[in-house]
């Protein structure tokens, strides 16, 4: 009896195993965009720093009120992008826990699965030894029993 229950268990074990293969196919997968946000933002900073000391060199020596105009925007523009990246890593930073979060679950379910599946084979191995050696002992009784003496 406990063997077929660990029997039946085995599709329910499947479908969490697939479920948690699909988790970790997210989790990969939002852990990649992250990484891709993180490098955008660095290089929107990286640039905007390159930006900045541009005033510097350029400053020195005297600008146009129009090339300064122009500079302002821009960096005003390269400060709306750099803004826009950072809402949208915290976005994939978001999805990203979610997915560590279900597939935490996912794992825990399946972990769990296993753990009574193997306990109800246990369980079947216990009732098959007993079985088994009360089997022995009803044969080692009946066999005659010769005295030396």
């Amino acid at each position: 009896m406990a063997v077929s229950r660990a029997a039946r268990l085995a599709p329910v074990v499947d479908m969490a195993e697939k479920a948690e293969k699909t988790a970790v196919l997210r989790l990969g997968h939002f852990q990649g965009q992250v990484r891709v946000a993180e490098s955008k933002l660095a290089d929107l900073e990286a640039f905007r720093l390159e930006y900045q000391e541009q005033w510097i060199v350029r400053g020195s020596s005297g600008v146009s009120g129009q090339w300064l105009l122009g500079y302002q925007g821009f960096l005003a523009q390269l400060g709306t992008a750099i803004d826009q990246q950072r809402q949208s890593l915290n976005w994939h930073q978001n999805n990203l826990s979610k997915a560590r979060d279900t597939w935490q679950q996912a794992f825990a379910r399946v972990e769990g699965l296993r753990k009574l599946v193997q306990r109800y084979r246990d369980e079947a191995q216990q009732l098959e030894d007993k079985r088994e050696q009360k089997l022995l002992d009803e044969l080692s009784q009946r066999l005659p029993r010769h005295d030396p003496y």
